[in-house]
């Protein structure tokens, strides 16, 4: 059950393009995306995540976070191996970086997994610790089979969706926590990516009626400058005042051990100047 043909990916010439998120990889024969997890086998995009969960866990849904939808509820939280980004900060580097091409996880059937969600008394399915985007045609298939049951989904995300993958999944997606870390040169450096396909994605998710939160992690040195800062809240204010957004503190984590965990004074000091532009702000990780 672990490999599935994927749908979002278009043949080129001697290669495929995959259209699962906004990297667009070209991925030659035998070879897989920046993800790890979607391969080139034979001419066809193989998902080599289907049906191969890492992470299985029953959160309140605050923990995700997930502040104004389903308040005071439990989601059923849900991951597999592998990610579009490669963060030297990452909080789970152990499952969302692929090495030697190593595909782990428990083999596991969309319907188990609604089944589990209700046994376990969750209101939500959540796709999560690393990024669901990658996997978004096992989800897909787990979404859809929710939304019958009555659960809501969540998607926790970095935000680096394609177009294809909104459309694809839109219909199906109650909420959103998506992480905007940075400015265009924080992403460029840190993620290995762009800042402009994550909002996109945000606007996207709003005006399609999605509920939205967005989480920054805070880095000192890296993304804490307060006109950053106050870029993001601006960017989001435009976009609707009432997202909700969370300011994480950073600990030394995986390639920054030896970086300093953020003052919590820094935070406080962004959360005054996001006041300006949105609603609801809330410090995290504290």
């Amino acid at each position: 059950m672990s490999e599935k043909q994927a749908e979002l990916y278009k043949k080129e010439k001697n290669s495929i393009k995959c259209l699962a998120c906004a990297h667009k990889c070209l991925i030659n024969e035998d070879k897989a995306g920046i993800c790890g997890v979607r391969k080139n086998i034979s001419g066809k995009l193989v998902l080599l995540v289907y049906g191969k969960l890492v992470g299985v866990h029953v959160d309140p849904i605050e923990k995700k976070p997930i502040y104004g939808f389903l308040p005071g509820s439990k989601a059923y939280s849900i991951g597999t191996v592998g990610c579009n980004f490669k963060c030297d900060f990452c909080q789970n580097f152990d499952i969302s970086q692929v090495i030697d091409g190593k595909i782990f996880g428990q083999d596991t059937s969309a319907e188990e997994v609604v089944e589990q969600a209700l046994e376990t008394g969750c209101k939500s399915i959540a796709y999560t610790y690393t990024e669901p985007i990658i996997a978004v045609e096992f989800y897909k298939e787990i979404m859809e089979l929710a939304m019958k049951k009555g659960l809501k989904n969540i998607m926790v995300s970095n935000g680096y969706w394609s177009k294809e993958s909104f459309d694809y999944i839109k219909d199906f997606v109650d909420a959103v926590n998506i992480d905007l870390k940075g400015n265009n040169e924080f992403y460029k450096k840190y993620c290995k990516a762009k800042l402009e396909p994550v909002k996109e994605t945000i606007k996207r998710c709003a005006e399609f009626g999605i509920h939205v939160e967005v989480t920054t992690l805070v880095i000192p040195g890296l993304n804490d400058g307060l006109k950053d800062l106050e870029d993001i809240a601006k960017f989001l204010g435009s976009v609707d005042k009432n997202i909700i957004w969370h300011l994480s503190r950073f600990f030394p984590m995986y390639k920054m051990q030896n970086h300093k965990a953020t003052p919590v004074s820094v935070l406080e000091e962004a959360k005054k100047i996001g006041e300006k532009y949105l609603r609801k702000i809330y410090i995290g990780n504290v």
